[in-house]
């Protein structure tokens, strides 16, 4: 097994296009080990709605990316604090779904540590019964990739409020998270570890040593590859959100002026219909205020740029442009 270096990379929209791009392009027929930390980030997995998985104004006020991955499972959150690692390998028929294989010299270097650690349910790997870890697969031709996180010392009251979305009824297609009861690493640890020794330990665990790793660092044209990957997928909207599943959402509240309820049909993260619904009394047709909303994209800010020239207390009475986005994206 040969370790990849990712020179130190925390951009998560860098780290998911330097993993995708090792498994399709370098290394064919060697097993690597992939380490690398994220910023703070929703991580999204391939077959999910990113407009269910997440509270946009969490997200939004706390600058965090959100980025959606080629391997399935649930929405995780990243961040300083959680290492990620990925085992790159070639496939063979049977080997999908078998996380062991994959996830044992990982358990054993936190049993080492004194962590209490198992593999657990499908896909985890569990301390004292709380999720410390969360891992998935993906199959491309004859190379696979099972990677997975390691909490080590997250802040998991972020996760818990970046994840939660907005109330409201969202029905889709997509695959809801599976909430879980997660910990910190570091609360089963005699004594804290820093991240680069704790992601040194796990080496010494899998190639014996950290000192003598048979380390393979990327070209500069390897790099630039990355890069363009990163800028054309993982960078854009169309794959982070566009891509999402189609869903439907409904959202309602009541004002001074009456009740706003608005039914919306989303497809490719767009809006594919609008209805709004409710008490409140407008001189104009609702009917043109839809017209105009179908085919933005369902986000805070194109919404908001297309009710810019419109006078909404036209449509709704008493009711500021503000408001009326508020019932729209929760």
């Amino acid at each position: 097994m040969i370790f990849v270096d990712n020179a130190g990379i925390t951009d998560p929209r860098l780290n998911l296009a330097l993993e995708e791009y090792i498994l399709r392009h370098r290394f064919p027929g060697q097993e690597c080990l992939l380490f690398y930390v994220n910023e703070p980030s929703i991580i999204i997995g391939r077959n999910q709605n990113t407009i269910e998985e997440i509270d946009p104004d969490a997200v939004r006020g706390r600058g965090i990316h959100v980025v959606r991955r080629i391997s399935g499972g649930g929405a995780v959150y990243h961040d300083l604090g959680n290492l990620n690692f990925s085992f790159l390998s070639p496939y063979t028929m049977g080997r999908f779904n078998r996380y062991e294989e994959f996830t044992r010299p990982v358990v054993a270097a936190l049993r080492a540590m004194g962590v209490p650690a198992e593999l657990g349910g499908r896909n985890d790997i569990s301390a004292d019964g709380r999720k410390i870890s969360g891992n998935a697969q993906f199959v491309s031709g004859d190379r696979m990739f099972s990677h997975g996180t390691l909490l080590l010392q997250s802040d998991l009251s972020v996760l818990s409020q970046v994840l939660t979305p907005k109330p409201g009824k969202v029905e889709s297609k997509g695959h809801k998270s599976v909430r879980s009861r997660v910990a910190n690493i570091s609360e089963f640890l005699p004594q804290p570890i820093a991240m680069a020794e704790f992601r040194g330990r796990i080496l010494d665990q899998i190639f014996g040593s950290r000192d003598a790793l048979p380390l393979l660092e990327l070209t500069e044209a390897d790099h630039a590859a990355v890069r363009a990957l990163a800028a054309s997928k993982y960078a854009t909207w169309e794959w982070n959100v566009g891509r999402s599943p189609a869903c439907n959402v409904q959202r309602a509240h009541r004002f001074s002026a009456g009740e706003i309820d608005v039914r919306i049909d989303v497809q490719e993260g767009l809006v594919a219909g609008i209805r709004f619904f409710g008490d409140f009394i407008g001189e104009t047709e609702v009917a043109g205020l839809e017209a105009r909303l179908v085919g933005v994209r369902y986000e805070r800010e194109a919404l908001e740029a297309a009710l810019e020239p419109v006078d909404v207390a036209t449509y709704f009475g008493a009711v500021s442009r503000d408001e009326v986005l508020g019932v729209l994206c929760g």
